[in-house]
């Protein structure tokens, strides 16, 4: 297609989460951009809205300024550590090399007011290198990367409107296909990057390839359904990770808010109706959804104490689960497991295990290690239950995020980013690190927009 003849954006962005950085990247390099997005509430309805908003960046401005000497090579060991060496590592190298610089970028040319999270550490990071924004949850940082994007004159955001098909002309992309409420529409494109997340919400291909965690609750986008996979068969696309998800433990119930793992890493653990622990929550909260699934019948309650309670208040999630009621506070053992259903007698004997624990006089049977201090005075508890949040297996992708075939050669002009790519978490559940979904998510599409945009492409 000739210059002359085309009329569509340089890039069309299916999804208006992570994907939003290639569409303000884009911008920035003088494209123009289409984001097509199939959910009208998608503000609050995507995986982005509705993470804890911690986005890894190794060697970063922030860290230097903390005294926090941190690298991508460090940050590569803990990927390969946490997934067992079996991360894809050429997209674990390119994303670990432009986690600081897309941190930095998000900082300086988006103004977002980012800093680096040093109260506590997540398991699987040798180092502090999360940064958030304040509240600490995936809506605030949404609102403020939408900002943006609405003062960009070069993007324009179709919603309601579902990507279905992409277009290709001599095995290049050419175009899109588009269901709006109007009737199908073609629209010719340049370059499409496919962020349309994971399939989470398809209970066929997550039994499919998920069947451990089939039966958790799903917390994520209603329309994370597979769509890129689908697309992206249909171009002789390749797909890796299929069986790689992030889970988390700490889903409050019946709010369905994030109690967040801060709980645990401040010293709180996880019991079942029986009052007994079953693991070390220490861990990672995704692969102990699993376990609560497994050794606690899908209903658990985070033990805390007040010194935690206060620790946590950062977290906005955190804040709206104590203010829906998810957080029963009692004087004594008695008192918690009468508010709660919690056997009081195993609900005792684990306190003061733990106690003991946590006081360096006796060691753990699950092998953790971590205890900020035992729980003191008044207790409280949160009922939580396991759920999926989102697939981390998808379209194989290369260090420019371009979508590839079986042979391993590139599908010019396609580009896949966050769930809807194949990720850095390896297999299973037990190899996400936090910031696992937001890296790629917002990585991805920046390495997508600014290959697109570069005059090669």
């Amino acid at each position: 297609m000739s210059d002359d003849e085309f009329a569509g954006p340089d890039l069309v962005v299916a999804g208006a989460g992570g994907g939003l950085i290639a569409a303000l990247r884009a911008a920035q390099l003088g494209q123009s951009v289409l984001v097509i997005e199939a959910n009208e509430h998608f503000r609050r309805g995507n995986n982005t809205a509705m993470s804890t908003a911690m986005i890894p960046g190794a060697g970063s401005r922030f860290q230097a300024d903390a005294g926090v000497q941190d690298s991508p090579e460090a940050f590569v060991a803990d990927i390969m550590a946490k997934t067992k060496d079996t991360a894809d590592p050429v997209l674990a190298g390119a994303l670990a090399e432009v986690s600081a610089r897309l941190v930095e970028w998000m900082a300086d040319d988006l103004s977002l007011p980012l800093s680096l999270v040093t109260d506590f550490q997540y398991p699987g990071h040798s180092f502090h290198r999360c940064h958030t924004v304040p509240g600490r949850i995936g809506t605030a940082l949404l609102d403020l990367i939408l900002e943006r994007v609405e003062a960009e004159p070069l993007i324009d955001i179709y919603a309601p409107a579902r990507l279905v098909d992409v277009l290709t002309e001599d095995g290049a992309v050419a175009g899109v296909v588009v269901d709006t409420p109007a009737g199908s529409e073609e629209i010719p494109a340049r370059a499409v990057l496919l962020a349309t997340n994971g399939f989470g919400n398809n209970l066929e291909l997550v039994s499919q390839h998920l069947p451990e965690i089939a039966g958790a609750q799903y917390y994520g986008s209603e329309e994370s359904r597979g769509d890129a996979l689908r697309i992206g068969a249909g171009l002789g696309a390749d797909s890796a990770y299929l069986d790689a998800y992030q889970g988390h433990a700490a889903l409050a119930m019946p709010s369905a808010t994030l109690a967040g793992w801060a709980t645990v890493m401040h010293g709180g653990f996880l019991v079942n109706r029986a009052g007994e622990r079953f693991g070390n929550e220490t861990v990672g909260y995704s692969e102990y959804a699993v376990e609560s699934l497994q050794h606690a019948d899908g209903q658990a309650w985070i033990v805390l104490d007040e010194r935690i309670h206060e620790a946590c208040g950062s977290f906005q999630d955190f804040r709206n689960t104590v203010e829906s009621g998810g957080l029963k506070w009692a004087e004594d053992v008695d008192g918690l497991a009468a508010a709660t259903g919690i056997d009081a007698d195993g609900l005792r004997q684990t306190l003061e295990q733990t106690r003991r624990i946590a006081a360096g006089d006796a060691e753990d049977s699950f092998g953790r290690t971590a205890w900020e201090a035992p729980l003191a005075g008044r207790i409280g508890a949160i009922a939580v239950q396991p759920a999926l949040f989102h697939t981390q297996g998808g379209l194989r992708v290369d260090e420019h995020a371009r979508v590839l075939r079986a042979d391993g050669a590139p599908i010019p002009g396609l580009y896949a980013s966050g769930g809807a790519a194949n990720g850095i978490s390896g297999h299973g559940a037990d190899g996400y690190l936090a910031g696992n979904g937001l890296l790629p998510a917002l990585g991805l599409a920046l390495l997508a927009a600014e290959h697109a945009g570069a005059p090669a492409a």
